[in-house]
């Protein structure tokens, strides 16, 4: 599909969901009795709860094919009014644990079997890999192998293996994504509250958002932004907490020397990066659009999770916005980002 943005009229570019998922057995298949998965997962359980448990197995379960057969992803999409998916791994592939060689292993697996599914549909499914946060050692070369595959970019998480996205490890990964226009999807999982968050499915609810608060405001903060000005970072679920109470932060730049890592004050960052609608509130949506901008929210389902819409265009009509808004979050901004024209 080719779209000139600039050319076409806003009622008539493509519908662009940036947050979508695909299931890929093959990863799965690698980490099995590989030492360091069962501590991984007991430490999921403890963040998660019994509860929680209990319910994402089945819930998973009945998305399967939603999030493996690419005939049945489209007629989904067909039902939604979405034109095309931007499709990443599920965060649970991370195995953020993983050593070396085999990180690399899930990675490659990663970046090819979301290349090979997407190009099923290439006209309508864009992919994203995946690098090893673990290893930033690897991360260029990862990020290069997914660019190969015809990927448009990777997916991360907030953190890993005690790493923030502030740690100067990651420079050259920064640095190589922004010379290549890589899109770079920041989407958490997990959350380091850890058992506070083990009830009521809280360490979603609430991690999630926290989770990336803290990621961009690592990124903020430490000047990642300043230094890599070009660099196509997405932010899942409308960027959580940090661009509805950015005041806060804005405040601490001012009053405090040690708030000053970054050259401006940190809501001026905000017209950087984007963001997902993904929010759940009208309200909430609206404020995203106004801290951060317009041309900064892209539309966004999660699909096919629970925690995602069934319905993100009416998500998007709920919040109000002026037409011209509509249209670019609905796809205008994504179609700009995702080079479509």
């Amino acid at each position: 599909m080719t779209v000139n943005v600039t050319t076409t009229a806003p009622e008539t570019l493509p519908t662009v969901d940036v947050h979508a998922h695909v299931i890929l057995p093959e990863i799965e298949e690698a980490v099995a009795g590989q030492p360091g998965l069962a501590e991984a997962r007991a430490l999921d359980a403890r963040r998660n709860g019994p509860a929680a448990l209990a319910v994402n197995g089945p819930m998973v379960g009945a998305r399967i094919p939603r999030l493996t057969d690419v005939e049945v992803r489209l007629a989904s999409m067909d039902e939604q009014g979405v034109d095309i998916q931007v499709v990443s791994p599920s965060p649970s592939h991370y195995h953020y644990w993983a050593d070396l060689e085999l990180a690399s292993r899930v990675c490659r697996l990663a970046n090819e079997g979301t290349a090979t599914h997407c190009a099923k549909a290439p006209e309508r499914l864009y992919g994203l890999g995946l690098v090893p946060l673990q290893h930033p050692d690897l991360m260029v070369e990862l990020l290069d192998h997914a660019l190969e595959q015809g990927l448009r970019g990777v997916e991360i998480s907030s953190h890993a293996s005690e790493r923030e996205l502030s740690d100067p490890a990651y420079e050259p990964f920064w640095s190589r994504a922004e010379e290549t226009g890589a899109l770079l999807f920041l989407h958490p999982f997990g959350c380091t509250l850890d058992e506070r968050l083990d009830q009521w499915y809280l360490s979603n609810t609430v991690g999630q958002p926290t989770e990336n608060a803290v990621a961009l405001s690592h990124l903020i903060f430490s000047g990642v932004l300043d230094r890599h000005p070009g660099l196509k970072l997405v932010a899942a679920h409308g960027g959580g907490y940090l661009p509805t109470h950015i005041g806060r932060s804005d405040h601490a730049w001012r009053a405090r020397p040690d708030a000053r890592g970054c050259a401006e004050v940190p809501s001026s960052y905000l017209k950087r990066l984007h963001f997902d609608s993904l929010v759940h509130d009208p309200a909430v949506l609206r404020e995203l659009v106004r801290a951060a901008g317009a041309g900064q929210v892209l539309l966004g389902s999660d699909f096919p999770f629970d925690m995602g819409t069934e319905d993100p265009l009416d998500a998007l009509h709920c919040a109000g916005l002026s037409e011209q808004d509509f249209h670019a979050v609905r796809g205008g901004n994504a179609a700009a980002l995702l080079n479509l024209a």
